[in-house]
């Protein structure tokens, strides 16, 4: 893209062409490159470093740069860069020339408005007009109606360039855009650019190549041999005043005055950056570029840091900024000064935010007492240290908007305290960021509170509760909604709304099952709530409210950092894991886009990863403490555990895994201690129950989990606690229990035993089953025999089982852990099995009251009877999902069924089409009745399974099909019927239909089953594993007796819990019936040893992965690539290095050669002036040659030279050359003798 404008253009508008028009993002950096404009060429080497450095810093900045447009000098260098990237990588940079109109060859081919023009960029040789580069992305052509003069570019681009590094580089951080001037070769116009860039109001650093030749080696060498304040010894300056005569063919005066130029650039040489190739471990000139910036901005490490952080250069920031004696406190000060500095900033956010709260929040504390306000700090150290303290937790907060992983890490590793960091205003504002990537929470919001929003509506951090609750689902109840946190909310930051409490039903809803006088307890507690202090806004894991943000806001790289600091590694795993499913599936049903849902389908798998295997990893270290973390409750998550969030997200392989089986397997035997055949022994045991005294129990210590009931009621915490640190005493109390399990045995009581068996879930699903079995026998019996007019005792026994089952559902919803009755309803319906038995005992309801009746009623309550057995029938496929292999069988059976929901519609489209169409033709006067709608599928469905109804294919082809015929008579003489119009196109349209249905789509639905066996019968085992998990926790929480038995249990629960109600037995530890079950409660010194357990794994599994990858293949090849990449630039300078002396060596070779030649004309010359014999002259000659030392005729190569060897030297033999030079002698002799 370009633009021809004139001279004098405004410099916003051209900004807000590019902006708008060009659709260019605003630049984190500005390079202006300036140099020659006539071609020279640079060392390759240098070339390669600067292309690269150039390249990468405007790629990892998103930098703007600006050169001078056509393909001459320094600008060509930078186009042939600009094409290296572009042929190597998809990343476009911004190359912006900006190029004087008149000097512009071909230019009449550019003339146009909004129109694209093809442009030959072929330089023509003879011509003294340039080509654009064609490198560029985008032209500024300048015209002062000039032609074939440089110079009307130079003001607009200054301007230009002043305008954009007035601009913000985005709306968080308050930085300018910053500039850089780079200086490669050039003339002395270039000096004069240096000059005006450092006498600039900001000045703009300077970066200048050395060894690039002419204006940058002079400016590069006057920096090196300057003091401070720009200070130039004699000597140097006037080496430097020759260099600059022979370097531009000045007169002394011109040169006097490019020399004070020179000297006026080196009073600030701070703000100049030489870039020296191979000097103190200089490699790249990005680097250069940017820590030029930095020194240059002359800025506190604040701005600086954020500047790094605009430019999401970490390496910068970690080098440069956070170094010692850069002006930054040392890290124990600023640990000192984050809780002042912290409170400081909240006083200033909290009367911003609701300045009517603070005079109620005191007036709360009551009766007229105020805390007194801290007095101001004047220290001045502790000032600075706030201020660095403030300015840290500002850069964390850009980071964290910002999307910059890598920094946030940085500043948790340099100073920035997380938990003193996050506070609730500061989440709320990173749940409101519109800054990042794409995310579709305020529409989540919207749905959540079912009701439209305001276009600048403020997401709190109430309805991010109203969120996790609804994506967790079930039972899940977020700490943003309970009642504490709203009251502490509304105290701090906002009148209390009990309207909108209301309509989001969360008005009052705690449990109210703790009497009168604790509420009024918990009242005063809430009352007294200090807005003045900082801690009551701050989270106590601060890690988990940003991991939470981190997945809602889709930010996997970060949510994965988050989740590696922090505590209960594995359930914030399996919560992010649950939370992306259900982000996934609501942009499925959303109707988004399918690549959405995808990625976030893959996210939860990660996730789901993690979590398995920090499973296996702190399975292999302790097996003991792995099954705690499986089961210790969460408070933080809703009083969860592991194991039912992983059931929650539907982590298969979590549940699979042998340390969720093995407890799941000791949950499921209770104290009973099976061999083999265990069924049979349980089923004896019922039968006959004396057989249970033979059966061999464990002690309730001696099972590998432990229920919350079991250890209030059971063993001290110091000895667990003991036990749990020593893995000698668990080895320790395994092999006791083997070698007394005898003993044990017959310590147990026999009331104990009886009741262990009994109360096993094992056995209690051995008892429904037997019973169940023994229900539907007599059920069978009672519909297949005649119906009485009174229910006999048989069908007396199958009402009362059905009504006992009833009331263990009422029981199973009362008892369930939400709070209200109706998300206990809710959940309870969740499972499948459990809308069978609503529709089987409504319907047995429904017959029963029929049944009563007199008749023609009893007949139908005897039919629906006889339908309402389906069902039940239907439900022992629930108790095949014990078994390892009818398990999944039935998975299968229910995909199945989903799958054909969806063929049956298609099936449907093809039947009625024949349908309608067959019944329209062959009875052309029907009258409209309700069995003109059953015709039309009643002979197209039958089709679909073989019944043809062959006399009905073709009315009158066939023999026993009467004759017909217009005007025709039988054989009796009786006139034919008329025949029906198109009749005979009935055979054609069947023969299509049962091609499609039969063929076609039956085949299809077939394939249909078949993949859909082969998915399910590929993960068969964790199917299995994972329904079994629901089995047991079924048959835990279930009475012991079963129905109809079981309204005795009913009766004792209902009793007790009277009992208790009316007694106020209830502790305040206990845990309620409901909350009994694979939950372990543990007090705060066991959570800190279990807590530290994990964050052991987490870092051990991480460092085995940094293992696995550092030997991995790929990551062999990339550093032997790197290796050889870095031998073949050595071997390239080497060989660059060996062609340079082989040049000397031919040079001084050519010059030895003339000095011979010169030598033997003075001997001849000689000879002739002075008659000297030359048989003498010859002699001395070579006694000269042989008095040489053969020393310095040394001669050393390059590694890489082109004889093939790597290191070479030539030595002269010293008995060689004498044996020579004595042949030579004695040849001589018998010369003059023969003469």
């Amino acid at each position: 893209k370009y633009i021809r404008v004139s001279y004098d253009t405004k410099p916003d508008n051209l900004l807000h062409l590019m902006v708008k028009d060009w659709q260019l993002e605003l630049p984190t950096l500005l390079i202006s490159v300036h140099g020659g404009l006539q071609n020279f060429d640079l060392q390759p080497k240098l070339k390669q470093v600067f292309g690269k450095g150039l390249i990468k810093a405007a790629v990892t900045t998103g930098a703007w740069i600006f050169t001078g447009g056509v393909n001459t000098g320094v600008i060509r260098h930078v186009g042939d860069a600009l094409k290296d990237h572009s042929s190597k990588s998809r990343g476009k940079v911004c190359a912006i020339g900006i190029a004087p109109w008149g000097i512009l060859e071909n230019k009449d081919d550019l003339i146009g408005k909004d129109v694209s023009k093809p442009y030959q960029t072929m330089a023509n040789p003879l011509s003294k007009l340039a080509v654009l580069n064609n490198s560029h992305s985008h032209f500024i052509l300048t015209d002062n109606g000039t032609c074939g003069k440089y110079g009307s570019e130079v003001k607009l681009r200054r301007l230009l360039e002043k305008h954009i590094s007035l601009q913000k580089i985005n709306t968080r951080l308050g930085q300018g855009v910053p500039l850089v001037c780079m200086i490669v070769e050039g003339g002395p116009n270039v000096i004069s650019i240096a000059l005006e860039s450092l006498r600039d109001d900001p000045p703009v650093p300077v970066v200048v190549c050395d060894g690039s030749g002419r204006a940058s080696d002079i400016i590069s060498f006057a920096h090196k041999f300057s003091e401070d304040g720009g200070m130039i010894n004699d000597d140097v300056r006037e080496q430097l005043l020759v260099t600059i005569q022979k370097t531009f063919n000045y007169s002394k005066s011109q040169s006097q005055q490019i020399l004070l130029m020179v000297m006026e650039c080196m009073k600030k040489r701070e703000l100049i950056t030489v870039f020296r190739m191979g000097s103190e471990g200089q490699q790249d000139i990005e680097m250069a570029i940017l820590t030029a910036l930095l020194k240059g901005t002359n800025a506190a490490a604040a701005d600086q840091l954020s500047l790094a952080l605009a430019w999401n250069r970490v390496d910068i920031a970690r080098n440069h900024i956070f170094v010692y004696g850069h002006n930054l406190p040392p890290a124990g000060a600023i640990a000192n000064a984050t809780t002042s500095g912290a409170s400081a900033q909240e006083k200033q956010k909290s009367p911003a935010r609701a300045p009517q709260n603070k005079g109620r929040g005191k007036k709360g504390k009551g009766k007229g007492k105020t805390k007194p306000e801290p007095p101001e700090e004047t220290d001045p150290r502790k000032l600075e240290l706030m201020r660095w303290v403030n300015s840290l937790e500002q850069a964390m907060m850009d980071a964290l908007v910002l999307d910059r992983v890598d920094f946030v890490k940085l500043l948790l590793e340099n100073g920035v305290n997380i938990h003193h960091f996050l506070t609730i205003p500061r989440l709320e504002e990173l749940y409101n960021t519109k800054l990042g990537p794409a995310n579709s929470l305020n529409a989540v919001v919207r749905d959540v509170k079912k009701g439209n929003l305001p276009p600048d509506y403020q997401i709190t951090v109430i309805d991010i509760g109203l969120v996790l609750e609804c994506f967790m689902g079930g039972a899940y109840r977020s700490n943003y909604t309970r009642k504490a946190f709203r009251n502490l909310y509304n105290n701090l930051y906002g009148l209390k709304r009990p309207k909108a409490l209301k309509l989001l039903g969360m008005e009052d809803d705690e449990p109210r099952s703790k009497g009168k006088k604790k509420p009024k307890k918990k009242k005063e507690e809430e009352v007294e709530i200090d807005v003045d202090d900082p801690e009551v806004c701050r989270f106590k894991f601060p890690f988990h409210e940003l991991m939470l943000w981190a997945v809602l806001m889709k930010r996997q790289k970060m949510a994965l950092f988050l989740w590696k600091r922090g505590e209960e590694a594995m359930a914030k795993a399996l919560v992010a894991c649950k939370l992306y499913k259900a982000m996934a599936h609501e942009c499925s049903e959303s109707e988004l886009v399918d690549d959405i849902s995808q990625d976030l389908e893959n996210n939860s798998k990660e996730f789901g990863q993690l979590a398995y295997e920090l499973l296996d990893q702190s399975y292999k270290h302790d097996e003991q403490v792995a099954m705690k973390l499986l089961t210790y409750e969460l408070v933080n998550w809703s009083n969860s555990t592991c194991l039912k969030l992983a059931v929650a997200a539907k982590q298969r392989d979590f549940i699979a895994h042998t340390c969720s089986q093995m407890l799941l397997t000791d949950m499921w035997m209770g104290c009973l201690r099976m061999g083999k055949n265990p069924g049979l022994k349980v089923i004896l045991g019922i039968v006959f129950p004396p057989l249970i005294l033979l059966l061999d129990f464990r002690l309730k210590e001696g099972a590998s989990y432990r229920t919350a009931e079991n250890k209030e009621q059971g063993n001290d915490k110091d000895d667990d606690t003991k036990s749990g640190k020593d893995p000698n005493n668990d080895a320790t109390s395994r092999k006791g229990d083997e070698e007394e399990g005898n003993t044990n045995v017959r310590k147990i009581p026999i009331g104990k035993r009886f009741f262990e068996f009994y109360n096993a879930p094992f056995t209690k699903f051995w008892f429904n089953t037997i019973c169940y079995l023994g229900y539907l026998m007599l059920y069978n019996y009672i519909i297949l025999v005649k119906m009485e007019r009174l229910p006999c005792l048989q069908e007396w026994t199958v009402i009362a089982y059905i009504l006992t089952l009833g009331s263990e559902k009422v029981r199973q919803i009362l008892m369930s852990e939400p709070g209200k009755l109706k998300q206990k309803i809710s959940v309870w319906l969740e499972e499948y099995w459990n809308i069978t038995d609503l529709a089987a005992i409504c319907t047995f309801l429904l017959g029963l009251m029929l049944r009563l009746q007199h008749e023609p009623y009893m007949g139908y309550g005897r039919v629906i009877y006889c339908i309402d057995i389906i069902f039940w029938y239907i439900r022992v496929l629930d108790i095949f999902g014990v078994n390892k292999y009818l398990g999944p069988y039935v998975m299968m059976i229910g995909k199945m069924m989903i799958d054909m929901m969806y063929f049956v519609v298609i099936m449907l489209v093809v039947l009625m089409s024949f349908g309608v169409a067959r019944q329209a033709i062959l009875h052309p006067d029907e009258e409209p009745t309700w069995r003109l709608a059953r015709n039309i599928f009643y002979m197209p469905y039958w089709m679909i399974y073989g019944e043809v109804f062959a006399d009905s294919i073709d009315l009158y082809a066939m023999e026993i099909n009467p004759p017909c015929g217009d005007h025709l008579f039988d054989e009796d003489g009786k006139k034919l019927p008329p025949c029906i119009p198109g009749a005979w196109l009935t055979p054609a349209i069947m023969a299509c239909y049962l091609l499609v249905a039969n063929i076609l789509l039956v085949n299809l639905l077939i394939a249909v089953f078949n993949n859909t066996f082969c998915e399910i019968k590929s993960i068969s085992n964790q199917v299995w594993k994972f329904q079994r998990y629901q089995l047991i926790m079924t048959f835990h929480d279930r009475p012991i007796l079963p129905p109809p038995l079981i309204i005795f249990s009913h009766i004792y629960i209902l009793f007790n819990r009277l009992f208790r109600r009316c007694a106020r037995k209830k502790q305040d530890g206990e845990l309620d019936e409901k909350d009994r079950g694979l939950k372990l409660r543990l007090n705060p010194e066991e959570l800190k040893c279990l807590y530290e357990f994990e964050e052991q794994c987490v870092e051990e599994y991480f460092r085995e992965k940094e293992d696995e990858q550092q030997s991995s293949s790929d990551e062999r090849i990339k550093v032997t690539s790197e290796r050889v990449e870095n031998m073949s630039m050595r071997l390239e300078e080497v060989n660059e290095r060996e062609n340079t002396m082989k040049a000397s060596l031919q040079t001084v070779d050519l010059r030895l050669a003339q000095l011979e030649e010169i030598h033997g004309r003075m001997a001849v010359a000689l000879e002739k002036l002075a008659g000297v014999d030359k048989l003498e002259l010859t002699r001395s000659h070579s006694r000269a040659s042989s008095a040489c030392d053969p020393s310095s005729l040394l001669r050393q190569g390059s590694i890489n030279s082109a004889d093939g060897y790597s290191l070479y030297r030539f030595h002269m033999d010293m008995e060689e050359f004498a044996s020579k030079q004595k042949d030579s002698d004695e040849t001589t002799k018998t010369g003059v003798e023969r003469q």
